[in-house]
């Protein structure tokens, strides 16, 4: 008589379900990564740097683009143009805010590349005359440069 072996249960793991579950967060992240970069896109100068110690707090930044606008991030609408005299205003009202709170804001300008150097010298002039004691400039650290 032949006798028959029932099925044994199976010991291995089915990785089907967790390659869908991996697959759908990787398109989640390749479709919201775009999404984080804020501001206006400038194409910055590239220049061999250290980077700036980084605070707490989010700099603020003005941006210029090749047409010459200005930009800042901590405004109502950042993808709007600002002129010059609310740029002032609004940045100026910003530090105040953090001087009182006994908090130390950086305040950066992030030139486009093909820009008239004046727009961003006005830009660093205005930011001055609101109150930043110091203005630092945004870079691009050229591809295939290590900075340590």
């Amino acid at each position: 008589m032949k006798y028959r072996r029932g099925k044994r249960p199976m010991s291995e793991i089915n990785v089907v379900p967790y390659i869908d579950v991996m697959l759908v967060l990787l398109v989640i992240f390749m479709v919201t990564t775009p999404l984080l970069s804020q501001g206006v896109d400038v194409k910055l100068p590239q220049a061999a740097a250290k980077p700036l110690t980084s605070n707490t707090q989010d700099p603020i930044i003005v941006s210029v683009n090749a047409k010459g606008n200005y930009f800042l991030n901590i405004a109502d609408n950042p993808d709007v143009p600002i002129a010059p005299q609310q740029l002032a205003t609004r940045v100026a009202a910003q530090l105040q805010l953090d001087r009182q709170q006994g908090k130390s804001q950086s305040v950066l300008v992030k030139g486009d590349q093909d820009v008239n150097y004046g727009k961003v010298v006005t830009a660093m002039v205005l930011l001055q005359r609101a109150g930043a004691e110091g203005v630092g400039l945004m870079t691009q650290t050229p591809p295939g440069e290590d900075i340590s």
